[in-house]
């Protein structure tokens, strides 16, 4: 399935797109996509079911309709740094020899389609196109061969993310990571049945139109079910929980001279079975 969360910020609703491409409006079934549904196990048959019997009877959305975020705040954003060999290597740091983890703010939220405002007073705000993984089956101290039990599925994000503030103003990388539209999600959250492999997706990102990440999950350092295992470790992993996979090489901190985001620029990125994002950049106005 493709789940979706459509209409005005802070009042979205709940859907699903159909293998038609149709967007229907599931109000009716009575749940958000939120951390009881995700991590009810019935939660997704039963929406199945639902719609085989109300499918029908639900209202189409129209395409010209805002998609937001498609899942509901989630109570960690969980994000693996330097998990691509290339993009250690143009970061300047050696491959880890266990994952890196920080967090990101749950404020930094925004829908696929909307803008990226570069905050007050940056310099070097950068992108980076990930895969991020959905916790359904709530985790801890989960085996790496257990680790798809306890995944609901993937969605799409771009881990914007200031440089400036991530590497020189002391203390950990959550201060260049958590500023507003800094983790747009989606178009979809997508159900872990329609993703056979995840350790094997194509993923880019394209900035103006230009193609500067174009890579594959298969070069994680870290794959899925390592990552879910290693980190419900240390800490409880709950149903809408993120863990974002990583970026690799072609960020912006890495070009020859670096080359930070605008105000005017277009970011769109894709993982294969996930959908594609498009963002405009914005200048903060305040």
């Amino acid at each position: 399935m493709k789940l979706i969360r459509f209409g005005k910020i802070g009042d979205e609703k709940p859907g699903i797109v159909l293998e038609d491409g149709r967007r229907l409006d599931c109000s009716a079934f009575g749940s958000d996509w939120d951390e009881n549904f995700l991590g009810d196990p019935n939660g997704l048959k039963q929406l199945e079911n639902w719609l085989k019997a109300n499918e029908s009877a639900c209202p189409e959305v129209s395409k010209e309709e805002r998609l937001g975020v498609p899942l509901t705040r989630p109570s960690k954003i969980l994000c693996v740094g330097l998990n691509y060999s290339l993009h250690a290597k143009e970061s300047g740091m050696e491959v880890p020899k266990q994952p890196v983890l920080f967090m990101k703010a749950t404020s930094a939220i925004s829908g696929p389609f909307d803008p990226i405002v570069i905050p007050k007073n940056s310099s070097a705000s950068d992108w980076e196109v990930e895969l991020a993984i959905v916790i359904g089956k709530k985790a801890s101290y989960v085996s790496e061969n257990n680790a798809y039990d306890h995944i609901a599925g993937y969605v799409l994000h771009n881990d914007v993310s200031e440089r400036d503030w991530q590497l020189k103003h002391g203390g950990q990388w959550v201060k260049g990571k958590s500023a507003d539209t800094f983790a747009p999600l989606g178009p979809y959250l997508v159900t872990k049945d329609e993703i056979k492999n995840p350790n094997k997706l194509p993923l880019w990102l394209k900035l103006n139109g230009k193609i500067l990440q174009n890579s594959n999950t298969s070069d994680l350092v870290f794959n899925v079910e390592q990552l879910v295992s290693y980190i419900s470790q240390y800490m409880t992993l709950l149903p809408g929980d993120i863990i974002s996979t990583g970026t690799p090489s072609g960020v912006g901190m890495g070009l020859t001279p670096p080359t930070y985001l605008k105000e005017g620029d277009v970011v769109e990125l894709s993982v294969e079975g996930l959908g594609t994002s498009r963002q405009e950049v914005v200048s903060y106005k305040g």
